[in-house]
């Protein structure tokens, strides 16, 4: 599989970076809401690397292979703020954002960052930032007390669905009240890692999307598509027993239909041959995505090549490599 990706093109779609005014803003929320997961940004070189949108950044892409990266706000996006800084600091990310990809348009697309706190302001600025070139978005399951589900949000979706923007459900720390109940009692380090990768963060954003699901959000809006990262947010791997929810809910189809034609699944940088088999056995290559989550995650050429290797068929490694989200996204080339 030597030099595959020199030949195939490799598109990176969960890329993340920092606005440092918006770091700002959010270590300044009082403790009760401040995201702990904030600390999370600040490990060895995290910081440096995710403030770059230039050549740094580049640099990284070639040494790894990857043609484009797709760039969105590292968690917890604006959602923790107050509506009016939500919107503010949104909009300026999306500005910034905007600028990168046209200082390095053969190299770099980007996911808007919304104000789900200010819910009445969210479909405009999905608009605004579809104006300026995003070719998506990037959201999360909760806003305060507020479920991604909540009908205030049926008009983001109506207009994702219109504009054609794909939405990307991103993993965030779970609610105190739930870490209070289920993630602590080991010390603070283990404790939030508990919370966060090791395992809260995926709960998190694949209840959201299964409650998207149940809240029939797919039948309003067929043409609706989801991204989730670490192979489905454990949902691939409960469908047995998710679909069992279909009948209870009065959904019009399964759960495992509505994930085969309303989402995209991406790797997030976990290239693990045994979870690939599983995403494709039970969806399939038509709906699998490349992804490094940068900087979190920074596989070598190396690694993705021979991860690429583990395709049954050149057709599908093109389809995860580039093509599916070239498509999904509307990326030229």
């Amino acid at each position: 599989m030597t030099g595959l990706t020199r030949t195939v093109p490799l598109i990176a779609i969960e890329e993340h970076w920092i606005l440092p005014e918006l770091t700002s803003a959010l270590t300044a929320l009082p403790p009760e809401v401040r995201d702990e997961s904030l600390t999370l940004n600040e490990r060895g070189d995290h910081r440096q690397r995710l403030e770059d949108l230039g050549a740094g950044r580049i640099a990284a892409m070639d040494a790894q292979g990857i043609d484009v990266s797709i760039l969105a706000l590292t968690p917890p996006g604006t959602q923790p703020l107050p509506p009016q800084d939500a919107l503010r600091l949104s909009r300026a990310a999306n500005d910034t954002a905007a600028a990168a990809v046209r200082a390095n348009p053969s190299r770099f697309r980007a996911l808007s960052a919304l104000p789900l706190s200010a819910p009445q302001d969210v479909a405009g600025e999905l608009e605004r930032a579809a104006g300026l070139g995003h070719v998506g978005t990037m959201v999360y399951g909760r806003s305060g007390d507020r479920f991604l589900d909540d009908p205030v949000y049926d008009d983001f979706f109506a207009a994702a669905a219109e504009l054609g923007q794909p939405v990307f459900i991103h993993p965030q720390l779970p609610s105190r009240a739930i870490r209070d109940a289920s993630y602590r009692g080991f010390g603070p380090t283990t404790d939030l890692a508990l919370a966060t990768f090791g395992w809260g963060w995926h709960l998190e954003a694949g209840t959201a999307a299964l409650r998207l699901i149940l809240r029939g959000t797919f039948d309003r809006h067929p043409d609706l598509q989801i991204v989730l990262g670490h192979w489905g947010e454990l949902l691939l791997f409960w469908l047995d027993r998710a679909d069992s929810l279909s009948r209870v809910a009065g959904l019009r189809r399964t759960v495992s239909d509505y994930l085969r034609s309303n989402f995209f699944i991406t790797a997030s940088g976990m290239l693990n041959p045994a979870l690939l088999h599983h995403a494709l056995a039970v969806t399939s290559a038509d709906r699998l995505i490349f992804s490094t989550d940068y900087p979190f995650q920074q596989p070598s050429e190396e690694d993705i090549n021979a991860f690429l290797g583990h395709f049954p068929s050149e057709v599908d490694r093109q389809k995860f490599a580039s093509g599916n989200a070239a498509a999904l996204f509307g990326l030229d080339g």
